[in-house]
């Protein structure tokens, strides 16, 4: 673990439903020092879902009453229905455990964290194809076909706004791709702005140093 009370970095993942988000998160979180966020949600949790693992799922008077105190870094309403949005006590969490901070969030969420921690990391996951998302909607069998052209709809939507992000993936396969989230994290993390610090204290230990 690095040492604590240093800001996280945070490393922001959105894309559209379908496109493997979640199960690419998964594959960062494995990164050493990495920490996911937990969102707050007022939609009612999927019973394959466990309070506090990725959401922690809240009446909307409380979502409302978070809002009107400042308690998220980012929120939204999706689909106009339920809303989802991030405790600012997650980066607080990050930075007392010394490790860096994943937020699995949209684009509106993405540009809303963007605003207020501009050092803040964008990846953005793609389908390989229009195609191969709708197929993977299709094959989850839990949404009407309303609701599968909706989220087509909105995955067209955001991924006109890609270009507001670093990276992006393409998850055309889940072990690839998983690599390639992995590497950029690392990357990332070994850029020279952000060490700094740790260049500059490398480089005093040679101050007086016998020749």
């Amino acid at each position: 673990m690095r040492a604590t009370g240093r800001v996280p970095l945070v490393f922001i993942v959105s894309g559209p439903s379908g496109s493997g988000k979640s199960t690419l998160v998964k594959k960062l979180v494995e990164v050493a020092d990495m920490r996911l966020s937990v969102s707050c949600t007022t939609r009612p949790p999927r019973p394959t879902e466990r309070p506090g693992e990725w959401y922690n799922f809240v009446p909307e008077e409380e979502f409302r009453r978070k809002i009107e105190t400042g308690e998220f870094l980012e929120y939204a309403c999706v689909f106009g229905r339920h809303y989802y949005g991030t405790p600012r006590g997650e980066l607080d969490r990050a930075r007392t455990e010394g490790k860096d901070l994943v937020l699995e969030i949209d684009v509106q969420g993405a540009a809303q964290v963007k605003r207020q921690l501009p050092g803040a990391v964008g990846i953005f996951i793609l389908p390989p194809s229009r195609e191969e998302l709708e197929r993977r909607l299709r094959e989850r069998s839990q949404d009407s076909e309303d609701e599968i052209e909706r989220r087509l709809n909105r995955a067209r939507q955001e991924m006109a706004s890609y270009g507001e992000y670093e990276y992006v993936v393409v998850n055309d396969d889940i072990e690839d791709a998983g690599r390639r989230i992995q590497a950029v994290a690392v990357a990332v993390r070994l850029e020279v702005a952000r060490n700094r610090e740790r260049i500059a204290g490398f480089l005093a230990s040679f101050e007086g140093a016998t020749q």
